[in-house]
């Protein structure tokens, strides 16, 4: 029998990538008022959207994650949203359409506001600091003030995640995500680009196949699924104190969720089996997603995934494999294998961003765009091999026209990275980049699904 557990259950085992409050009253009143706040999200969303990851765990869709880094209170305005959810939607009918796939769409919006780091200080010179661990705990300037962890921070990105799935909703509800107005989502920076290019030619099939569709009376007004779309939020639950804060018991259940978001993941840091983020992990409800970096040994996963779902119970954990480019071929095999030999139901997806991060010849950090692509090629061929699925990808992008990652159809070089390098934390995908491998991933969905049916298509 596991040990019994509670929302604060985690404050009995080690820690890290915790920061020290200066100020532990000021910190308690914090948590205290967080946990009387309304929930950001319900419990009947996160298993509609555990649902839809059972679906993507036998194959029969593709989950897309992504968005920021780590989410900015200086950059947060309606119209960086919609120019985000703009590309995440074009993403999501280029997979859909060209690759034939039903998408899960989960962002990393409205609570990815906290970041790991490798290290606890940062030096400028001779002076050192303690290192920036996102907007929620505190600020990104190199200053003694700006890094002082302030518990007040933890108040202003519950209400920054408010308003962002405020306008999300509305969004993906109130008519904006409605099919018939897919060459509308065409933002002006796609204008001279391949990506682009081929987008405009997606929308104008997709745009005869409508009304076709409508002639035949299947219209948006009749048909929910042509007018608006499912829309999830999901982020690293990283800062502890706040997710139990936001943890909340479902009156229909008696299960208790994290109501911070709908899916939340255990980063590479923190996934010691005997640590604070997979005790607090272990006892939510939700869709969990769990970073699988070089380091992860295969018996130590399948041991994580007894301890997270104790209940083989599919679309409750999501693998996400970040390695990098080099090591991709190194190490997800043997997890594969593991995974397979005990017969444990888990959603696969590829993270190319993490391992491929370098630092340019300018000092900016950013990440080559080919290596992006590669490990992506990398990880359908390795499932290829492995006779397993390949269930999603898991990127860091924005719907801002940053030069931020090399490379691409836009060729954007090491001396184009000042011209809009605009993250506080990690480069992101910009948002040609995002479309031209959301088409690289449909046409591996699509040659899949096409060798699956070959044999069906030889013996008919």
């Amino acid at each position: 029998m596991a040990a019994s557990w509670s929302p604060d259950s985690w404050r009995n085992k080690p820690v890290v990538q915790i920061p020290n409050y200066p100020d532990a009253a000021m910190l308690t009143d914090v948590e205290a008022r967080l946990s009387k706040v309304p929930p950001l999200v319900f419990a009947g969303e996160s298993r509609d959207l555990k649902a839809k990851l059972a679906d993507v765990a036998a194959g029969k869709a593709f989950l897309l994650q992504g968005g920021d880094c780590a989410e900015s209170f200086k950059e947060h305005a309606a119209d960086n949203i919609r120019d985000y959810f703009r590309v995440f939607l074009q993403m999501s009918v280029a997979l859909t359409f060209a690759g034939g796939s039903p998408v899960v769409k989960v962002g990393r919006i409205a609570g990815q506001f906290a970041k790991p780091r490798s290290a606890d200080m940062e030096k400028v010179g001779d002076v050192e600091l303690p290192s920036y661990r996102g907007d929620i705990i505190n600020g990104s300037e190199f200053t003694a003030e700006e890094r002082i962890p302030d518990p007040e921070r933890q108040i202003m990105a519950y209400n920054q995640a408010a308003a962002t799935l405020n306008l999300i909703r509305a969004f993906a509800q109130g008519g904006y995500s409605n099919l018939e107005h897919v060459h509308n989502w065409t933002l002006g920076t796609f204008q001279k680009s391949t990506a682009g290019e081929k987008y405009r030619e997606m929308t104008d099939r997709i745009g005869e196949a409508i009304s076709f569709m409508r002639a035949c009376g299947v219209t948006p007004e009749n048909t929910a699924s042509l007018r608006s779309t499912s829309f999830y939020t999901s982020h690293e639950a990283l800062l502890l104190g706040y997710e139990q804060a936001l943890t909340r018991k479902d009156t229909t259940s008696g299960d208790w969720y994290a109501t911070s978001g709908h899916m939340v993941w255990i980063g590479d840091r923190t996934r010691q089996l005997d640590h604070a983020h997979v005790e607090y992990c272990r006892g939510i409800k939700n869709p969990l997603g769990v970073k699988c970096g070089p380091s992860t040994k295969p018996d130590d996963l399948i041991k994580l995934i007894d301890i997270l779902n104790p209940q083989n119970e599919p679309g409750r954990l999501t693998l996400i494999a970040r390695f990098g480019s080099d090591e991709v071929e190194k190490h997800l095999p043997a997890l594969i294998r593991a995974v397979e030999k005990e017969g444990k139901s888990v959603v696969w997806s590829c993270d190319p961003m993490h391992g491929n991060t370098i630092k340019a010849a300018s000092n900016y950090k950013t990440r080559p765009f080919e290596r992006i692509l590669k490990e992506v090629h990398q990880f359908f061929d390795i499932h290829q091999a492995e006779g397993t699925y390949p269930g999603g990808v898991h990127i860091e992008m924005t719907g801002q026209d940053v030069t931020e990652c090399i490379g691409g159809t836009a060729a954007i070089g090491e001396t184009d990275l000042s011209d809009r390098y605009h993250t506080h934390c990690d480069p992101r995908l910009n948002c040609d980049q995002s479309l031209e491998l959301a088409f690289l991933i449909a046409e591996h969905i699509r040659v899949a699904r096409s060798e699956e049916a070959a044999p069906l298509s030889a013996t008919g």
